[in-house]
């Protein structure tokens, strides 16, 4: 897929911060901006029947991925996905249950079903993923960059041996600590089939890319290194570094993974996603120039009046400091339950107040 295709970028701000390069002001986007704090969303998913419906719906996801950009001053749209289509496509039978998240009917837990897995053919069996990036891309028009993504071997692992969500991870560790074997079995069909599934969304359209390791932060010190950060590692180093003349930025997110910064900036990722609980000016004289950082307000705040939205983004700014290097993002997802009004006070005062670190 080459670049001549699609429309030339006209803000590329966001690219631009990844690379530490100069910008106006201080870009922004928000981890789940489409999704259910949105009525125009609700009212697309209840048309699309499902959840993996509107995933598989080339035009559905393609309008739900630009809702927010017709509300708000982003500077990025995200592909609208699911960090669980790649054990989905492995056969294990992804599903939801209202208000309970995503389960699998056929969890992976012995040895023999781990052997049996096969690294995932995105061409193959993810194709309405790839056909989804390449229409976001074209319907953007030169917007904004699309940015890809995939969950962390780590992850997608919990999922699959837990069956579900968990609050322990109990299987999961048991494996881990009883039959590291298996463990590095699965995280390497895993790691394997990230890296086709993200260089795949890549040479579909996508501009940047993010492993979101949800869950790396229940691993204790070393096990996160061994269990978590390798995989992640490996993945960064496989993935397509240029595409159409231009680098392809790689953020790593783990949530609660304040205290392993600089190991993640050492596997070679572009930028480091923080979550609300580290302290930005901490995190950035901790790793300097050596990674961007994009973060961190604690996505709370969103149900605070905007006011004190306000304060709280002035905070971060300033904790971050001048100069570039910075996205600014919430520290983990936007939550259903926040008012429209209160993003678009999050956004307007990055506006306001950002270019002054930039002068």
């Amino acid at each position: 897929m080459s670049d001549t295709q699609f429309a030339p970028l006209q803000n590329d701000r966001f690219l631009r911060a990844l690379l530490r390069q100069p910008v106006d002001r201080t870009p922004m986007w928000m981890m789940r901006q489409a999704g259910r704090y949105l009525p125009e969303y609700r009212a697309t998913r209840a048309k699309a029947g499902s959840f993996m419906d509107l995933c598989r719906n080339t035009e559905l996801a393609c309008e739900v991925t630009l809702q927010p950009l017709e509300r708000y001053p982003l500077d990025a749209a995200i592909l609208f996905s699911d960090i669980l289509t790649i054990p989905d496509a492995m056969g294990l039978g992804l599903y939801f249950e209202e208000g309970e998240g995503p389960k699998f009917k056929k969890p992976v837990r012995t040895s023999a079903e781990i052997a049996a897995l096969e690294v995932v053919n995105t061409a193959k069996d993810l194709s309405y993923v790839t056909d989804a990036v390449t229409t976001i891309r074209r319907e953007l028009n030169g917007r904004v960059p699309l940015i890809g993504f995939s969950g962390s071997p780590w992850t997608l692992a919990t999922y699959m041996i837990e069956g579900g969500s968990s609050r322990d991870f109990a299987r999961a560790k048991e494996m881990l600590y009883n039959r590291p074997r298996d463990m590095h079995q699965l995280l390497t069909v895993l790691a394997d089939s990230v890296i086709d599934y993200l260089n795949a969304q890549i040479r579909a359209g996508a501009q940047a890319v993010q492993i979101f390791d949800t869950w790396g932060g229940a691993l204790s010190h070393s096990a996160y290194r061994e269990f978590s950060l390798n995989y992640m590692a490996r993945i960064v180093q496989g993935l397509i570094k240029e595409q159409d003349g231009r680098q392809v930025p790689v953020i790593l997110f783990t949530k609660g993974g304040g205290q392993w910064l600089e190991a993640m900036a050492d596997t070679g990722a572009t930028a480091l996603g923080l979550d609300w609980t580290t302290d930005i000016a901490q995190a950035r004289a901790r790793v300097g120039d050596r990674v961007a950082l994009q973060g961190n307000m604690d996505p709370s705040i969103l149900l605070a009046n905007p006011e004190r939205i306000r304060e709280e983004v002035a905070a971060v700014l300033a904790g971050f400091g001048s100069g570039t290097g910075h996205i600014f993002n919430l520290g983990h997802g936007v939550t259903p339950k926040v008012d429209p009004a209160h993003a678009g006070a999050m956004f307007d005062a990055v506006v306001e107040l950002s270019p002054q670190y930039h002068q």
